[in-house]
């Protein structure tokens, strides 16, 4: 009776700490807790439908239970890493050419998943320009935001051409800003961002200048460094939030095409060709080789165009950027 009565208490007393310690802590890897976690901020954005289908469904806040969930709009990938590196969220959607240059200049952020593999840039001309190739651009008027997937699209295929940002009057314009400048007759070209560009093709009639699906670097999500290496469980429950929200999609893609253009403000039609024609949401989600290869290949654009901090090893920042362990252990 007294062992009873001894054990009796133990259990009692395991049970008071466990509930002292509050019902959002989960196991990490190793076995040990993340601490409490009181709110986990995230972005949402057009240009990744998944993070809208999180945040109509409500699907965070039901596995977070106790946590208090905070979204936040990102316009572009520049505004999420500066949303990032400020504290603002903790974890952001981006183009991987944009997360690496970010990392690369001090962002201390990791790519703990991949959210789509997209074709959401290319390089248009107004309906009526009598530009054929990329070569007629120079000493042109083009329009792309600085430091997104947009942006090393046009330097990618400026160099195409023999060209640089040098070569033509560069623009520096937030997506939705470039289609309207280009509307308007303000810039001969632009290089812009899904849904503002599928829209533009659709119902503006821009005309393709040049198209490259290999010059798109993978949909990221970003968390921040400290957060992630503090809350490995939390970290491993939203991306496999994310997985869900992904294949959901896939599974729903005319409501998933409802959600989008709600949300974008643009017709059912233009969200529809974006998720079907635009965007790969069957790519693996866990950052690897692949996604290294490709960001690689940006590198020397950045050292051209001296975009990166002086001094900074942008292909050592490739490897500090892609964080896949995470994922891994969440998608088999």
């Amino acid at each position: 009776m007294k062992r009873s009565a001894t054990y009796f208490a133990f259990a009692l007393a395991v049970l008071v700490i466990s509930a002292a310690c509050g019902s959002t802590a989960a196991p990490s890897a190793s076995g040990a807790a993340d601490p409490a976690l009181a709110e986990l901020r995230l972005d949402y954005a057009t240009y990744s439908p998944p993070s809208l289908v999180l945040k109509k469904q409500g699907w965070v806040e039901e596995a977070f239970k106790g946590t208090n969930i905070k979204w936040v709009y990102s316009a572009g990938s520049s505004n999420a890493l500066n949303f990032l590196q400020g504290g603002a969220i903790d974890f952001g959607s981006t183009a991987g050419s944009a997360a690496l240059l970010s990392r690369a200049n001090g962002n201390p952020i990791k790519a703990v998943y991949i959210y789509e593999q997209p074709e959401w840039t290319a390089l248009v001309v107004a309906k009526d320009s009598t530009a054929k190739s990329i070569a007629d651009l120079k000493g042109k008027k083009v329009a792309a935001q600085k430091g997104t997937d947009p942006y090393f699209f046009l330097l990618r295929t400026l160099n195409l051409a023999g060209l640089s940002q040098a070569d033509v009057q560069y623009v520096n314009l937030p997506h939705a800003e470039g289609r309207t400048a280009l509307e308007r007759g303000q810039v001969d070209a632009w290089a812009g961002l899904d849904p503002h560009m599928a829209a533009s093709e659709l119902q503006a009639g821009s005309k393709l200048i040049y198209r490259n699906k290999d010059f798109n670097t993978y949909g990221f999500l970003n968390g921040r460094e400290e957060f992630v290496k503090k809350y490995p469980a939390a970290t491993r429950t939203l991306i496999g939030l994310y997985e869900r929200a992904k294949q959901w999609i896939s599974d729903h893609p005319d409501d998933a095409a409802k959600i989008l253009a709600d949300e974008a403000q643009i017709d059912l039609a233009v969200a529809k060709r974006e998720l079907v024609e635009r965007m790969n949401f069957k790519t693996s989600g866990v950052p690897g080789d692949a996604h290294i290869a490709v960001l690689k290949a940006v590198v020397p654009i950045i050292t051209a165009e001296q975009l990166a901090n002086p001094g900074t090893d942008v292909n050592k920042a490739v490897t500090d950027l892609i964080e896949g362990s995470y994922a891994k252990a969440v998608i088999k």
